[in-house]
């Protein structure tokens, strides 16, 4: 009986066992469920903020894309705002130094008729030194006159109004110029008025 009871004791201490395993089993089970329940939120909140930060950088590349083509626009914008600027000023620069001109041609008409008396002559240097003034002033922003006694007829700088025989000058060339022609830098403000030669 005594054997018995032995054997059932050890029965009873491997069920209590298998109890036991089972038991821890059950209760590690929802453990591990938990933690994966855990996990998921925690997944879904970095799958939401990679799509939030996706989301971000786009519209960052977005507002830098608008950002360099406004800057490449005003740019461009400063740059034709310039050239017109420029532009306006020349035409002004133009039109004034076009009023100009006949005052000089008085000047150069005066000198060449200057009076040569000794009393007469102090007052034509005085004009003569003005004269060169004013040709200075207008050299310094840009005014030169046109070369036209002698050189080949050019029909962008010169204006032909009569033509003339000469055995000295070859056919095509400006014997004469009867009003001196100018430019203003690289436009021409007035032709050189001359007589060609046949």
């Amino acid at each position: 009986m005594s054997k018995l009871s032995d054997e059932e004791l050890k029965k009873e201490e491997t069920t209590e066992e298998v109890v036991e395993e089972t038991a821890e089993e059950v209760t590690s089970e929802p453990a591990e469920n938990e933690e994966e329940s855990k996990e998921a939120p925690e997944e879904k909140k970095s799958k939401k903020k990679d799509k939030k930060a996706e989301a971000l950088k786009e519209k960052i590349s977005e507002l830098e894309d608008t950002t360099k083509r406004q800057l490449a626009e005003f740019e461009n914008f400063r740059r034709r705002t310039e050239k017109e600027k420029a532009m306006m000023f020349d035409m002004g620069a133009k039109s004034v130094i076009e009023k100009i001109l006949p005052v000089v041609d008085n000047f150069e008409r005066g000198l060449a008729n200057a009076p040569t008396g000794e009393n007469e002559k102090a007052f034509a240097d005085g004009m003569n030194l003005i004269y060169k003034q004013l040709m200075g002033e207008l050299e310094k922003i840009g005014v030169k006159p046109i070369e036209a006694k002698g050189q080949p007829f050019n029909q962008e700088f010169h204006n032909a109004v009569m033509q003339v025989q000469s055995d000295e000058l070859e056919s095509g060339t400006v014997a004469e110029e009867l009003q001196k022609g100018y430019m203003y830098h690289d436009t021409v403000v007035r032709h050189s008025m001359v007589s060609v030669v046949e």
